[in-house]
């Protein structure tokens, strides 16, 4: 799974997930993407699952570049667990997504490849997605 090697602080604020994604929305690196239509945060199973499903519908053609990194610590309490006594534990590691952001590129392969490699990664993911192509 995907986290960071190390962070300046062991607990992060939740935040807020308003407006639209500025960086990260065009494609930078391959010839088709994957782009978010909604918000939410994006775990590290969640990329890891995107990305497989994308592999194999590649079978090891092309080139995949993931766009995210799930650098966000969220903590959560131990089931039954009684108010007060703290902030829960580091439980995983989430990628805040916003609309616009491009989640996934490839490169090196034909355009039906890629929408069908899309499509199947994108019924991983908890939001809509769309398609897009390098103009």
């Amino acid at each position: 799974m995907l986290q960071p090697k190390k962070s300046k602080y062991r607990k992060s604020f939740r935040g807020r997930r308003r407006g639209m994604s500025m960086r990260g929305s065009s494609l930078e690196f391959g010839e088709y993407g994957l782009k978010s239509l909604g918000r939410a945060w994006l775990s590290a199973a969640q990329i890891e699952a995107a990305r497989r499903a994308i592999s194999n519908s590649l079978k090891r053609k092309g080139k995949v570049w993931i766009r995210v990194f799930p650098d966000k610590p969220v903590t959560a309490r131990p089931a039954g667990q009684r108010m007060g006594g703290g902030k829960g534990d580091v439980d995983r590691y989430v990628a805040v997504v916003k609309p616009g952001k491009i989640i996934f590129e490839v490169a090196g392969i034909s355009e039906d490849a890629a929408r069908e490699a899309f499509r199947r990664a994108s019924d991983k993911l908890p939001f809509k997605t769309r398609y897009i192509t390098k103009e």
